[in-house]
């Protein structure tokens, strides 16, 4: 796995990694968004130009290809993460939409007084807040489960404290900020050992790691294209056809109808109930491009990569006595630290002028920073085009952001 002599060389597919003078950018955000490659935004302009119509509407022949394209995308999806079935895959706008989804037609119906939800202290904001507004809604309470010492999500600590008031957990896969891998697994069983359902982010984990959701064992699954290679603006909730089955419409429009009068309205089956107005068309021909050009690779071979980039980077970091590097060593991906002495931003700024590209606050996750002990972090985070230069130019610009605070 510390092979570099086995990076994937594919810097070329991706026209976003070149700087405006036509030199190397080292882009070191793709936890945030992942660039695109050609196979993706030639799908993508082959769907707004000579193939493009709307779907489920038209007579026409065009729009018949379209919704068959379509179409085609949501049985892509649903084999890329082992659905049983593609009636299970909802599209939506990304994790984000999911989640709320989740919360809103299972939590807003089924939670009541009294009734407790799980989630854990490394959260990303989008699986937090939703929950807190339902649970404001419906009289719930939510609890937390603390991290390991080396910031894992504490298994142990979670069985612990499950009760059966516990009606639904929400955990991440992996952590955007700590990188850390979740046993989903283990979390399904604890929370199925009192009844309670658990809702999966997968926003970090399907860009390099295979995704069984039968295999895991969870009750609804959700992940966002652009982190995927893909576009912005759709992504996918898979849940069990009997949850969903079980659900009241998200939002009302066009298209998830049966039948609509003045007096009265009933619903298509899922998931075309909880896909209201015109779709995001172009964004699922792009996620199926982006699916299509990740398998071609491989995921082993993926994550097998970002491990080797990540513990390359971790070395050189944690060489630097003023350098914190915070995450498990096995983290997946993505490397956060700090500068002593230096705020994120600054660190961040310094590298750009390097041509360097991180992220530097709090990632959408200020509970995780509180009880980091810190206001922000910088984050590196590598993707399938990432290479060993990458990683030289960020230690790099880490010895010249100690250099000018030195």
């Amino acid at each position: 796995m510390n092979d570099l002599a086995q990076a994937l060389r594919l810097r070329d597919d991706f026209p976003g990694l070149l700087n405006s003078e036509g030199g190397n950018w080292h882009y070191l955000d793709s936890a945030a968004t992942a660039q695109k490659p050609h196979a993706v935004i030639d799908a993508i302009a082959r769907a707004y130009g000579p193939d493009y119509a709307t779907v489920h509407r038209g007579v026409y022949e065009r729009s018949a290809n379209m919704t068959l394209a379509y179409e085609a995308a949501r049985r892509k999806v649903a084999s890329f993460i082992g659905a049983q079935s593609d009636s299970e895959i909802v599209y939506v706008r990304g994790a984000t939409e999911g989640i709320n989804l989740v919360a809103q037609s299972w939590a807003g119906t089924q939670l009541k007084a009294g009734d407790r939800i799980l989630l854990s202290m490394l959260e990303h904001h989008s699986n937090i807040v939703p929950w807190q507004i339902v649970a404001e809604k419906v009289g719930a309470q939510i609890d937390v489960v603390p991290l390991t010492a080396d910031g894992r999500i504490d298994l142990d600590a979670m069985a612990a404290m499950i009760v059966p008031a516990h009606r639904m957990v929400a955990l991440a896969h992996v952590s955007n900020v700590l990188g850390s891998v979740l046993d989903v697994r283990r979390a399904a069983d604890i929370a199925h050992g009192v009844g309670a359902k658990i809702l999966i982010d997968g926003c970090q984990a399907v860009p390099r790691l295979a995704v069984d959701v039968q295999a895991l064992d969870c009750d609804f699954y959700v992940f966002s294209a652009h982190k995927l290679y893909g576009p912005t603006g759709i992504g996918a909730l898979w849940g069990r056809k009997e949850l969903l089955d079980a659900m009241p419409p998200y939002q009302g429009g066009g298209s998830m109808i049966d039948k609509v009068t003045f007096e009265k309205t009933t619903y298509a089956p899922a998931p075309t109930r909880f896909e209201a107005g015109t779709p995001h068309i172009t964004g699922v021909v792009g996620l199926s491009a982006a699916i299509d050009y990740v398998q071609a690779i491989g995921l082993d071979a993926i994550h097998a990569h970002e491990c080797a980039l990540v513990d390359k980077a971790r070395a050189a970091l944690e060489s630097l006595n003023s350098v914190r590097v915070f995450g498990p060593q096995d983290s997946a991906g993505i490397l956060s630290f700090e500068v002593e002495g230096v705020h994120p931003h600054d660190v961040g700024t310094i590298l750009d002028e390097t041509g360097v590209a991180i992220r530097a606050g709090h990632h959408c996750a200020q509970p995780l920073m509180c009880h980091l002990g810190v206001e922000a972090t910088a984050r590196a985070s590598f993707g399938i085009y990432s290479d060993e230069g990458d990683v030289d130019a960020l230690v790099k610009g880490i010895e010249r952001v100690r250099k000018i605070f030195g």
